[in-house]
């Protein structure tokens, strides 16, 4: 279909304008045409490269939370991996997309320790100091040791005030404290300490603290491995990332994976869903 080569070897800035000319001379919304023409896992995939990525971001949140049940991967893939500024810009397009404010969503969708870690996420208010404060970082990665390795019980609320609030070098230099104080990898002891999606969510801080786009990597990986594919998260990092900062995690895939995140999919994938990711994904490492 010539309708992949078209679109998928653009640029998101490419597709609006392609968006404006389409309408512009046949009168008719590319969009609605491309709905109607295509079907299945290509058309999600189409149809999402065409929205701009703050907005195709306020669409997936409203997904996972609309209806019965919550999609909590969802949700944490997005909102404890955006930055600051994304976060606002995500949060105006769904207030103008649906009428809705993000953070109620949020509460009404999401309870316990794991909604107050969304709604810190909510407030894009991480701080954005690059030069750590080392004396902070030994005090905090002493605290973090105190809420949960040295005590029984768990002091979530601790967790999350740290690994919702300060900015990734900052946390780089407290985990590393953290380490010598405790003997153990910051990851290591909330496998230990958390269950369930507040686990998830502060591991996911943790990750993308470290390297993002080994996050999302593994993201990849666990939505193909084994039998069957994830292609709703497949498709989501795919379209988010891509101008982001996918060759980083085509570089980290290999890296961890031992195979071209390409390859993954064209063993995993088929028709031209499969022609047009491997098209926006590029063969080249």
């Amino acid at each position: 279909m010539a309708i992949i080569g078209l679109l998928t070897k653009r640029t998101n800035e490419q597709r609006q304008q392609i968006l404006v000319k389409f309408k512009l001379m046949y009168g008719k919304d590319l969009i609605k045409e491309l709905k109607s023409e295509l079907t299945g896992n290509f058309e999600d995939f189409i149809v999402s490269l065409m929205d701009k990525k703050t907005l195709y971001d306020a669409k997936c949140l409203r997904r996972a939370m609309k209806g019965a049940g919550t999609d909590e991967r969802a949700l944490i893939e997005i909102m404890c991996t955006r930055t600051n500024k994304e976060i606002h810009e995500i949060i105006a397009a769904y207030k103008v997309e649906f009428g809705r404010n993000l953070e109620k969503d949020v509460v009404s969708e999401t309870s316990g320790h794991f909604k107050r870690l969304l709604v810190s996420m909510c407030q894009g208010a991480r701080e954005e100091n690059t030069t750590p404060d080392m004396a902070k970082a030994t005090r905090e990665a002493q605290e973090l040791y105190s809420a949960g390795e040295k005590k029984l019980g768990t002091d979530e609320s601790k967790f999350n005030h740290i690994l919702a609030t300060r900015s990734y070098p900052q946390l780089l230099a407290t985990f590393s404290e953290y380490t010598k104080i405790s003997q153990r990898d910051i990851l290591n002891s909330i496998e230990r300490e958390m269950s369930g999606d507040l686990k998830s969510g502060f591991r996911t801080v943790v990750m993308c603290v470290r390297s993002r786009p080994a996050y999302f990597a593994e993201r990849l990986y666990q939505s193909m491995k084994g039998a069957g594919t994830d292609d709703e998260t497949l498709v989501r990092v795919i379209v988010s990332r891509s101008e982001v900062d996918l060759v980083e995690i085509k570089q980290e895939f290999l890296k961890m994976y031992h195979k071209t995140l390409y390859k993954m999919i064209e063993g995993d994938t088929s028709g031209d869903y499969r022609k047009g990711l491997m098209t926006v994904v590029g063969s080249d490492v």
